[in-house]
């Protein structure tokens, strides 16, 4: 009888026992029959005897390949289990299975990437991807992610600190064909810096995968924002499934000169980067010379070299040991980047799901921290239950939240049950009639809305919201809530035509707020236009319009708030310390710019504005006691329903000057006044500064009206060339009157030599 091969190495109830046992009984079945022709027939020939003996050899090396074939595969899916005993650290880097370091026992066999290797003579150790060398940093197992380093690529081209004497190209490829391995296309980012520079990489077939061009513009003409392209930094989104990275450095406009040669860098880099780590690292990411950057790897059981399928619904149909997802409680996800899947431990339970049993329950009930609960906690498994003590009911996860039981009475819950209802009745009355009210209200505020304007202030200020303007439409709640309903502490001015209140905004900023009693109702027609044009003005000695409120019935006005009140109220105050404010030098200065806002409103706003109502009531000081006008009426030309021109706020603008030159008032001159007027016992509220100055100074007296200490500071030349100004902007004529412009510069100038004497 010829020998057998021996079934006793494998289980008879296992796949592989079937088999053999099944190819035992295939030779048995062979065997029988020729057994009994040879009982039967003694003279069968030697010929016929020696072919049933090689059939039945056939058969027997049938049944040893079945049995190699099957034990083999059994062999090698045994080793995608984690063994103990394995390295799980390498200087500060963690290795979870399916990684390892070491014997192949310790990783997941198949597809290149999961084996690494620990260099422990280094300092610290360096841990490196087998294969591939690639040094990792950082592994994680819930992110599916790895963290490696990358040499950035260089591109020299003599010159500078840093490039003189390294001329060349040094590109660094990174290659993760084979492996377990992905780009991240949503943690990595392709980044070139140096300027002017082409940078973009290829992949193994030489094919373009993506890039950029950075190029530097004058530090004076930046722009917002950083690695946009202009400032020597560009960067580029990479492609999902990418597996390799092979970087090209260019170079453009080094020869021509010019703006690009003008801020060109010596060296230009070029390399795969973590967005974040990028990110952290600043806008200023100047590094010279060779350094290596973070780059994010995203890593998944690919369907490569038999480690598995390409999806989670084709892996759980594979064998036991194949399927990665090992650990009880653990889940199979599809991977997001190329094919193949990841594991996670389901919600309630941590550990690694690669590995059987290591995904264990999660006590909720030690980690407050994070599952609050101020009852009694009790941990179930994958979740926890969080209920009140004895006694007392309620929300036991938010603090406060459980309350003792109350003990009511029979009658007094009946009491309670009846009272409840009237009241739920009459706070439903209640509700109805506050919500008929608010609709109300709220078609009231529509009307108004729209019957000031809003509708096309609004469409014409959201095309003007890509140039700057910010000008903002209010709601009567801001305005209301910013001035503490207009409680009468916040007030800071009445005047004939309304009230000012100081008002603070929901961000904490304070601002002015204007509300008028009464307008006209062609005013109401012409406000809309009146804001789109106002919104516009940005200068720095004119109050800002911030915004309007248009909900209520005249329409309220929303300014920057200026702190240190009017320039009438500092240099005519009363009391202690009256008169003492404001230097010459200062009041030659407020002069200047409030001449400048005006000039601006007159000549460089669009369409020109004229004030109407220049006064020294209405230039405010701000902190610094910079001077601030606030905005009057437009231009004639443009409304048509007024005839003030912009020698009308000239005039008025003389009037402020003689009062800070003087420190009088606008009217009510002293009756001892250098004038020698005849009618020095008229009453003297009918008095006018203009005309006690131009009566002193047809009489060569105007110094005598200035200031004491105005005299002493400024000096004559000045003070005779401030009169002669003044005399020319009081003139009856108007167009004998300068223009703002002019009197702005020529304020600029006697300011320039009142500060030199």
């Amino acid at each position: 009888m010829p020998c057998q091969v021996s079934v006793d190495l494998v289980h008879r109830h296992s796949p592989i026992g079937v088999a053999m046992l099944l190819a035992d009984r295939s030779v048995m079945a062979i065997q029988q029959p020729r057994a009994l022709n040879y009982e039967g027939s003694r003279n069968h020939t030697q010929r016929e005897r020696e072919g049933a003996t090689r059939v039945m050899e056939v058969f027997l090396v049938w049944r040893a390949l079945v049995w190699l074939a099957l034990i083999t595969p059994a062999a090698a899916l045994a080793q995608q289990e984690e063994a103990p005993g394995c390295r799980r650290r390498c200087g500060n880097v963690t290795v979870p299975y399916p990684f390892g370091i070491g014997s192949e026992r310790c990783y997941r066999g198949g597809v290149r990437g999961f084996r690494l290797d620990c260099d422990d003579a280094r300092r610290p150790p360096r841990l490196t991807v087998a294969g591939y060398g690639h040094e990792v940093t950082s592994i994680s197992l819930a992110a599916a992610e790895v963290t490696v380093l990358l040499n950035a690529s260089r591109a020299c081209y003599g010159g500078g600190d840093y490039g003189r004497g390294r001329r060349g190209r040094e590109e660094q490829p990174m290659s993760l064909n084979g492996s377990a391995f992905l780009f991240s296309s949503m943690k990595s980012k392709f980044v070139a810096i140096g300027c002017p520079g082409l940078a973009y990489f290829v992949d193994d077939g030489g094919d373009y995968v993506t890039g950029c061009m950075s190029v530097c513009r004058p530090s004076a003409r930046a722009l917002p924002g950083s690695c946009r392209g202009d400032d020597g930094c560009c960067q580029s989104n990479i492609p999902l499934g990418l597996a390799s990275y092979r970087p090209r450095l260019r170079s453009f406009g080094r020869r021509q000169g010019g703006a690009f040669l003008a801020n060109a860098t010596a060296c230009a880099y070029a390399f795969m980067v973590d967005a974040w780590w990028f990110w952290y690292a600043g806008s200023n990411f100047n590094r010279t010379g060779d350094f290596a950057v973070p780059v994010v790897l995203d890593w998944a059981i690919r369907p490569d070299a038999g480690s598995g399928s390409g999806s989670c619904a084709a892996a759980s149909r594979t064998p036991l040991p194949s399927y990665a997802c090992r650990s009880a409680h653990s889940v199979c996800i599809d991977s997001s980047n190329g094919p193949g899947y990841i594991c996670n431990c389901t919600a309630g339970y941590h550990g690694n799901p690669y590995v059987v049993g290591d995904c264990t329950d999660i006590n909720e009930c030690e980690h407050k921290d994070e599952y609050p609960c101020y009852g009694v906690c009790t941990n179930t498994a994958g979740s926890y239950a969080c209920s009140c003590p004895k006694g007392s009911s309620g929300n036991a996860s938010v603090e406060g939240g459980c309350r003792r039981d109350d003990k009511f009475t029979l009658a007094l819950k009946t009491v309670t049950g009846v009272s409840a209802g009237v009241l739920v009745v009459l706070v439903g009355l209640l509700l109805a009639y506050v919500g008929m009210e608010k609709r109300r209200m709220l078609r009231a505020k529509q009307r108004f809305f729209e019957q000031n304007g809003g509708l096309l202030l609004q469409q014409q200020l959201g095309s003007l919201a890509a140039s700057g303007v910010a000008f903002k439409i209010f709601s009567e709640e801001e305005v209301s809530k910013a001035t503490d309903r207009f409680a009468e502490a916040r007030v800071l001015g009445r005047g004939g035509h309304g009230v000012v209140y100081r008002g603070s905004l929901a961000d904490g900023s304070t601002v002015a707020v204007k509300r008028s009693r009464v307008v006209e109702e062609k005013q109401l027609r012409e406000f809309s236009r009146e804001m789109l044009i106002l919104s516009q003005i940005n200068h720095r000695n004119v109050v800002k319009l911030l915004g309007c409120c248009l909900e209520v019935q005249v329409p309220m006005l929303v300014y920057e708030y200026v702190p240190n009140g009017s320039l009438h109220r500092y240099i005519h105050r009363s009391g202690a310390g009256a008169g003492e404010g404001l230097s010459p030098a200062d009041r030659l200065r407020v002069a200047a710019e409030s001449a400048d806002a005006l000039a601006y409103m007159h000549s460089s706003a669009s369409p020109p504005i004229l004030h109407g109502d220049v006064k020294s009531a209405n230039i405010l000081l701000d902190a610094g006691l910079t001077a601030k006008g606030t905005c009057g009426y437009l231009d004639p030309e443009y409304l048509l329903t007024c005839q003030l021109t912009s020698k009308s706020d000239v005039y008025s603008f003389a009037v402020v000057l003689l009062e800070l030159l003087t420190g009088r008032k606008a009217f009510c001159p002293p009756p001892d006044s250098a004038a020698g007027s005849q009618d020095d016992d008229d009453d003297d509220d009918d008095r006018s500064l203009a005309f006690f100055f131009l009566t002193a100074a047809h009489k060569g007296r105007h110094r005598e009206i200035m200031d004491g200490w105005v005299r002493e500071e400024v000096g004559g030349e000045v003070l005779d060339d401030a009169a002669e100004l003044v005399m020319q902007c009081l003139s009856m004529a108007g167009e004998e009157r300068p223009t703002m412009k002019e009197v702005a510069d020529r304020l600029a100038g006697m300011r320039s030599r009142a500060s030199d004497s």
